[in-house]
């Protein structure tokens, strides 16, 4: 199973007792953060409840670190849970994005444009 668990510490731009945090190897955007569960969990429902609450607090974490060096006008905060979902990685992150004006011609829908024809109603 492919998973996180051999990231560099060097790569960890913060870390708490249930996840660490680190930039994305390929980005979407400028300032892309992924949040990684220190205990291999295959997505967020094996998150234990604790891990879930603090995912809360961590990803307003995350946020704090994109704004130290850029400042977005908005975010997409997203999981991919199963193989159908686009995951890739079977070990629990998340993926915090910084969106720009500008950064897609028209952004409506958000993460709905996972499914092509879907984001636009």
């Amino acid at each position: 199973m492919k998973d996180f668990s051999n990231i560099q510490p060097d790569r960890i731009i913060y870390k708490n007792n249930s996840f660490f945090v680190i930039e994305d190897a390929f980005p979407v955007s400028p300032g892309h953060l992924l949040i990684i569960s220190n205990q291999i969990r295959k997505d967020y429902f094996e998150l234990t409840e604790s891990e879930k609450i603090e995912l809360s607090s961590t990803i307003k974490k995350a946020k704090e670190l994109i704004e130290i060096k850029h400042q977005p006008d908005g975010y997409n905060i997203g999981m991919n849970c199963g193989e159908s979902a686009g995951q890739t990685v079977f070990h629990f992150h998340c993926h915090v994005i910084p969106r720009y004006k500008g950064d897609m011609e028209n952004p409506r829908g958000g993460i709905r444009h996972c499914i092509n024809g879907k984001g636009y109603y």
